[in-house]
């Protein structure tokens, strides 16, 4: 008998990937279960017309919305994607196999990048392996907002081949904008967590991360775009710090 899959994605403002990632999985899932952040723009409306469950929560947070949205599922294995990723047709094709003769706790697949209109196959973007498939029994979501990752207590992963397509980025000022987004939210992290604020690792941290993108990880095989990527991930790593820096001052100042 074949395992019942629940697809599971969280929204916010995702016009123009939510289609293409809902009808990457409809050939797979049993049920399709949206959690959305109240988006205003036509998110919801496209997925009430694709005929998924569809449900709304205020955003906490990436792990908060996605385990969230796990407890919405109505099965025990789950596929989760964000709304910019879609599969293969060799990843759905996997799927289909491990429905039929589900034997492991998770099953993670190679995620390739698009930015710009370009699939990136180097910069440290490529295989960018991620554990999406999974018995929600086993694991949880964890990690440290907003980097989100699935983790499985007990049990064994295995690799597959097929890829998950991510439409990261359409335009450049789609990145610095998520940077400007995401080290906000990753310098409150840090704040929270007590860590201290270093200039010597902010700037070693950002040397680390352009030099090991563009020049270990072969980013300069990716032209333009592999600059694109490390110069941004290296601006990044110290707009973080330098908020957390601020964080710090702005609290030694109300004591």
């Amino acid at each position: 008998m074949s395992t019942l899959l629940s697809v599971a994605i969280i929204t916010f403002n995702e016009e123009n990937n939510i289609n293409r990632c809902i009808e990457s999985v409809k050939m797979i899932a049993d049920e399709i279960v949206v959690l959305d952040s109240y988006s205003n723009d036509q998110t919801k409306e496209i997925c009430l017309a694709q005929g998924v469950s569809f449900f709304e929560h205020a955003f906490d947070g990436h792990i908060e919305q996605k385990n969230r949205v796990l407890s919405l599922t109505k099965h025990q294995h789950v596929l989760s994607l964000d709304a910019d990723e879609a599969l293969t047709e060799l990843a759905q094709e996997e799927i289909l196999a491990v429905k039929q003769h589900w034997s492991h706790d998770g099953y993670s697949f190679p995620r390739l990048n698009n930015y710009c209109g370009t699939w990136v196959k180097h910069s440290g973007w490529y295989p960018d392996r991620k554990l999406r498939l999974f018995d929600k029994t086993k694991g949880q979501w964890q990690g440290q907002n907003p980097h989100d990752k699935y983790v499985i207590n007990t049990g064994d992963v295995v690799k597959l081949k097929g890829d998950l397509l991510h439409y990261s980025f359409y335009t450049e000022q789609q990145h610095l904008d998520q940077i400007d987004k995401f080290t906000q939210i990753g310098a409150e992290a840090l704040f929270a967590k007590g860590k201290p604020y270093s200039p010597f690792k902010k700037f070693l941290s950002a040397f680390a991360i352009f030099f090991g993108n563009y020049i270990v990880k072969l980013g300069f095989l990716d032209g333009d775009v592999g600059w694109k990527i490390a110069k941004n991930s290296m601006k990044a790593k110290l707009l973080k710090y330098n908020r957390l820096k601020q964080l710090h001052n702005e609290s030694n100042s109300s004591k």
